[in-house]
């Protein structure tokens, strides 16, 4: 993973700061002051001897940089003259710079990140006539400079040799741009979700001792000569998302602060979790949020201007058949990207109902925030998705029915869960989920049967249409016996937590029969909801369970009319509205409200 670097001394700075591009200069000439058209005194001294450059001295001093300019450090300086840089400019930057001074670092004080470090770079940069090189400035902004021009600026005089430095002058500032991420919080339709993003929770500063300069030990502790502070933020990682990051190229559709109220009001009661969760307060404030902007940023290195009129795949999405079937349990399914090769036109980004249609852009330093006060972006293409409980993941069963042993006095299980694999010459081959499936086989003949199963990540207040998916035996033999294809008939039961986190339990079905040579989707629930969340949590023991109860009658049994061995494939939670759930899942078609997910073949 990428960190934007912010270092909180000069020494720190120099260390961070690459070229990158080529430069003419040779190495000695950064660091060393040829003696040939040197001038006398430091740049400091040249920039207040220079009455034209009053208004940029005045600031220079006013944010202490003054002392940097005037030391052995050496800076290239490319300073604004006073006809394009006014007094009242100047006395702007100061004021903007004292309301700041003392409330952040000043690393990030706006006037010295956004105007001093934007007119200064690191080391000795002389030019040529035939000179074009892309260069870093001390803000970690690229920059081009070559004989006459400095970015956009014109160069008014150039290769001032100083003790310390180089001293350009140049017809006006050096307009600073900011990046996806700064953005946010300089426009102000953008408030809330950069208060989200800038929220100190996640945005913060961490000390890095390996980068730091140790200078001895005292009562047993490291003391630093020089502290090196690393800007990190947690929602960049969540996202797989560095949009401070000037050497990445991203677009991030961003909602209005309209459009945020709208949707914080519609998904908060998604991400109501129960009172005994760890964190629950900030748990319900960061989930609707984070479920808001996940999905909403694309890295330009994968989204070519030739794939964007096809899909749009952003930086959650899961590249490759294998991490879609990790994550979401099967390899068709497409969180995260809109449109595709099999999608609709409709559904296509740049469509009049596609993610990307009427968004007003902006164009940043590494790349652009697309704004939002139409919101296109369906929570069925993200957060509100299927959840599968794959019978054979080792985390989906929580237990099975038990009896006690009269010879060892243990509680033995009542049955026995294997593993059926289904081949690819049988003809459930591809109906079956991930082609495989549990066979729960009866340890005891003379009683019911009982197998529960986790639930993961379910939200609140949103229906979900429940599946139970049975697999024929046949699908693992295809000389399965008559006695060996029987139906079973198996009660269901749901529990789940409620707001105070006393379980509790709900029979969705009392008795259901399984379809003996067909995969067999059971609805159990339709349009269900769940009280509490555990959308996101890290659960050792899931609030959420399925239970499965054989309920076969002795009598059945013994007259063969019934079996106890149940085969289940996989427990389905279906966001409600869409239809035709079956074997044919591949050509499950979109149903409900507006351009909802669909899952195509491939």
């Amino acid at each position: 993973m990428i960190t934007s670097n912010i270092y909180n001394k000069l020494l720190g700075l120099a260390v961070a700061v690459i070229t990158f591009g080529a430069c003419a200069d040779t190495w000695d000439d950064h660091y060393v002051q040829k003696g040939e058209g040197m001038n006398d005194g430091s740049l400091w001294q040249a920039i207040t001897q220079n009455s034209n450059l009053s208004n940029f001295a005045k600031v220079v001093q006013a944010c202490g940089y003054d002392k940097a300019l005037n030391s052995s450090q050496v800076f290239t300086v490319f300073a604004p003259t006073n006809e394009n840089f006014s007094t009242q400019e100047a006395d702007e930057l100061i004021a903007d710079y004292n309301a700041e001074k003392g409330k952040v670092n000043d690393d990030d004080n706006t006037v010295i990140k956004e105007f001093i470090q934007n007119h200064i770079l690191l080391y000795n940069h002389s030019v040529s006539p035939t000179s074009r090189d892309s260069l870093v400035l001390m803000n970690g902004k690229g920059i081009w400079l070559t004989a006459n021009t400095f970015g956009n600026n014109t160069i008014l005089s150039s290769n001032q040799h100083y003790a310390n430095g180089v001293l350009y002058t140049i017809q006006g500032k050096v307009k600073y741009i900011p990046t996806v991420f700064e953005y946010l919080r300089k426009d102000a339709d953008l408030d809330s979700i950069a208060s989200f993003f800038y929220n100190p929770r996640f945005h913060r500063k961490e000390f890095f001792p390996e980068r730091s300069v140790p200078g001895g030990i005292e009562n047993g502790k490291t003391v630093y000569l020089d502290s090196v502070y690393v800007q990190q933020n947690r929602l960049w990682d969540m996202l797989w998302a560095y949009t401070n990051n000037e050497d990445s190229t991203y677009w991030m559709v961003t909602p209005t602060n309209k459009e945020w109220k709208k949707l914080i009001e519609e998904y908060e009661p998604y991400f109501n979790y129960d009172d005994q969760t760890p964190f629950r307060d900030s748990m319900a404030y960061t989930m609707p949020r984070l479920a808001i902007v996940d999905g909403t940023i694309f890295s330009r290195t994968l989204n070519t201007d030739a794939h964007l009129t096809d899909s749009a795949l952003s930086t959650s999405a899961a590249e490759t058949y294998l991490s879609r079937e990790y994550s979401w349990g099967d390899k068709n399914l497409h969180y995260y990207q809109y449109g595709g090769a099999s999608a609709e036109n409709t559904q296509k980004p740049f469509s009049p109902t596609g993610i990307f249609s009427g968004t007003e852009n902006v164009s940043c330093s590494n790349g652009q925030v697309m704004k939002s006060d139409n919101w296109k972006i369906n929570k069925l293409n993200t957060f509100n998705q299927w959840i599968i409980v794959e019978a054979e993941n080792q985390r989906s069963v929580k237990d099975v029915s038990r009896k006690k042993n009269p010879k060892t006095e243990e509680m033995d299980p009542t049955v026995t869960g294997m593993t059926r694999r289904v081949m690819n010459n049988n003809r459930f081959y591809g109906k079956v989920w991930n082609n495989a499936f549990v066979e729960f086989k009866q340890n005891l003949t003379t009683q019911n049967h009982t197998v529960s199963f986790n639930i993961r990540d379910v939200l609140s207040n949103i229906g979900y249409d429940i599946y139970l998916v049975t697999a024929p035996a046949l699908a693992n033999d295809s000389n399965a016996t008559e006695a060996e294809r029987l139906p079973v008939k198996i009660k269901c039961t749901i529990n789940y937590h409620d707001q105070s986190g006393t379980s509790q339990s709900e029979v969705l079905q009392e008795s259901v029969t399984t379809s003996p040579d067909i995969v067999d989707y059971i609805l159990l629930a339709d349009d269900f909801k769940f009280p509490t969340a555990t959308f996101g949590l890290n659960e050792s023991e899931p609030q959420v369970t399925l239970d499965l109860e054989t309920k076969v009658e002795s009598k059945e049994f013994r007259n063969k009319l019934f079996d106890r061995t149940m085969r289940i494939d996989c427990i389905m939670l279906v966001p409600h509205g869409i239809s035709n759930v079956n074997e044919n899942r591949f050509e499950v078609a979109p149903h409900g409200d507006g351009d909802v997910f669909q899952w195509w073949k491939e």
